[in-house]
């Protein structure tokens, strides 16, 4: 293997993990589909009006990350929380993937870095700068991580089924927050990303080693676009939240 000059670029992409979650995770009876929903309140009255069973408890270090099972649809449907920041939010996927499922619909929010984003507007991942660390764990160094195409489609078939305006485009995923300054806003800005965020990237590296089908979909929540940052209250639109996680729902099911 051939030695970079930077340890994040320092990766054996052929050969089988230590850790390889196929040999040390058993496989369950869980449904082939599955939302990836950063709504914790959503997730857990999802899981209470629809009597969710437990799939699988997961447990980790800092608690349980369970895996829920519903009936949406006449279908079986999995949820489950990924924590935030790519590396957990990649280790979860991993664990849910060697459990057994295999197509994804993540929903989030994230902050904006374009004006005429209003809280709550919907955006299409179409794809992601890999400004974090997991993804080049996954594949080969790049710039850029796409969506695959057949998630695009079955998201934005669901989207339009519900009439519901959308937006597609790049969002930055970033390891640290707390050092978005202006200058790399503006250079994100420049090269086209719509939002920020922490996993979108690491998500889409994941499910493209592992040969599953993930699409994400994000709405606009603080802004970060003009010269002093806007909380936006983003966190507290239930509605949006709630009804994004649905539409996850039936969009997995078309994948």
């Amino acid at each position: 293997m051939t030695i970079p000059t930077y340890p994040i670029l320092e990766h054996d992409y052929a050969s089988e993990a230590q850790l390889e979650p196929s040999r040390l995770i058993k496989p369950r009876d869980v449904p082939e589909h599955c939302v990836i929903s950063f709504f914790r309140e959503i997730n857990e009255k999802a899981a209470s009006e629809q009597q969710a069973k437990v799939a699988v408890a997961n447990r980790w270090e800092d608690g349980e990350h369970p895996l829920y099972e519903i009936e949406h649809r006449g279908r079986r449907l999995a949820f489950f929380h990924p924590g935030v920041g790519a590396p957990l939010a990649a280790g979860l996927l991993e664990e849910v993937i060697a459990f057994g499922c295999r197509k994804f619909v993540v929903v989030g929010g994230a902050g904006v870095l374009e004006k005429g984003l209003t809280v709550g507007k919907l955006i299409l991942v179409e794809s992601a700068v890999r400004d974090e660390g997991v993804s080049y764990h996954y594949i080969e160094p790049g710039r850029e991580i796409q969506a695959q195409p057949q998630a695009l489609a079955a998201i934005r078939s669901a989207l339009k089924a519900r009439r519901l305006p959308f937006v597609s485009g790049k969002t930055w995923t970033t390891d640290a927050p707390y050092r978005e300054t202006q200058a790399m806003i503006d250079v994100r800005r420049a090269e086209g990303c719509l939002t920020v965020e922490m996993e979108a990237a690491a998500l889409l590296a994941v499910a493209q080693f592992r040969k599953v089908l993930l699409g994400q979909i994000l709405y606009a929540g603080d802004d970060l676009s003009g010269e002093n940052w806007d909380k936006r209250g983003w966190q507290s639109r239930h509605e949006v939240r709630e009804s994004l996680f649905w539409l996850a729902a039936d969009a997995c099911l078309e994948m």
